[in-house]
Formats: structure tokens, C-alpha cells, sequence
């Protein structure tokens, strides 16, 4: 198989008209699709968009906001209570030592962080720490008991 002038100006042609390639060695016969990318490439044509990803992004429907949220799909940010009551405080507040587990959603003025003293070696609080790490191999988060024997001031698990 040869690239002639016809059959380039054809791959041109099919090209710009956004067909994929495959359909553009279907319609030159007798030649494969990676042949005929490889030679769009060395003719650098234009850059496009994938024609799968076209159909793709035809298909996807894009909910508004408001439609998402009534469907579930987006939850609002609930503030995580703690047992220790505290408000929590905002970022311009938070010292070195503090929780920063995140309390609502940032976009609102409300925002804030845990606050509480962080466990030492961690960027949360106890009750937090639990939740953000879990052990190898589990989905459950940490209890108590997963600290058994591991020194009181460290409550980082090693994973062996």
C-alpha cells in the first residue's frame, strides 16, 4: 500500500470531516487504522477531539445544581459534632497543635475547622483521628482498641 496524492487528499478530507479512524481505512481499503493515524500524525493534522469522546459527552446530561441536589446526587456538608461542643474555628484561628478536620462546606462564611488540641505526630484530634485512618485491610475506622499497645502519645498504626 502506497500513499498517494489521492489518498492522502482523501484522509485530509475524511479528517477534517471529524470521521474516526477506522472509518477512514474502511473507506481507503487496505489499510489498517493505526496506519492511517500514524500518517495524520507525520501530516500533522489538526489536533481533534476523539469522536468517541464526542458521543460521550453528547450523552452525558448535565444537571443543574439544584436538580443534582434534590436527586441526591450532591449531599450537603453536615457540621460533625463532636463531644467536646466545640464551634470549631476558622482558618486565620488555627494554631500548629489544632484539629483541622474540616466543618462544613467551604464555600459558606460558616466554615471551620475542628479546633480541639490535635493528637501529637497527627493533624486531627483523637475522635477525628479515628475516622480519617484506618488500618490495613479494613473499611471500618480505628477504635480503641486498635491502640493496644502502642504508646499513649503516638496513635499512628504501623503498617507492616
Amino acid at each position: 500500500m502506497s500513499w498517494t496524492d489521492e489518498r492522502v487528499a482523501l484522509l485530509e478530507k475524511l479528517w477534517g470531516e471529524g470521521r474516526t479512524a477506522a472509518e477512514i481505512a474502511k473507506e481507503l481499503g487496505d489499510v489498517t487504522r493505526n496506519a492511517v493515524i500514524g500518517k495524520a500524525h507525520r501530516l500533522k493534522l489538526s489536533n481533534r477531539v476523539s469522536p468517541i469522546q464526542q458521543n460521550s459527552k453528547k450523552a452525558a446530561v448535565k444537571l443543574p445544581v439544584e436538580k443534582a441536589k434534590v436527586a441526591g446526587m450532591i449531599r450537603p456538608a453536615v457540621k460533625t459534632p463532636l463531644s467536646s461542643g466545640t464551634e470549631g474555628v476558622t482558618m486565620a484561628e488555627l494554631t500548629p497543635r489544632m484539629c483541622r478536620w474540616p466543618m462544613g462546606d467551604p464555600k459558606n462564611p460558616d466554615f471551620r475547622f475542628c479546633g480541639c488540641t490535635a493528637a501529637p505526630g497527627l493533624s486531627y484530634c483523637d475522635e477525628h483521628a479515628k475516622m480519617a485512618y484506618q488500618t490495613s485491610g479494613r473499611t471500618r475506622p480505628l477504635r480503641e482498641d486498635d491502640f493496644d499497645g502502642v504508646d499513649k502519645d503516638v496513635k499512628k498504626v504501623s503498617v507492616a
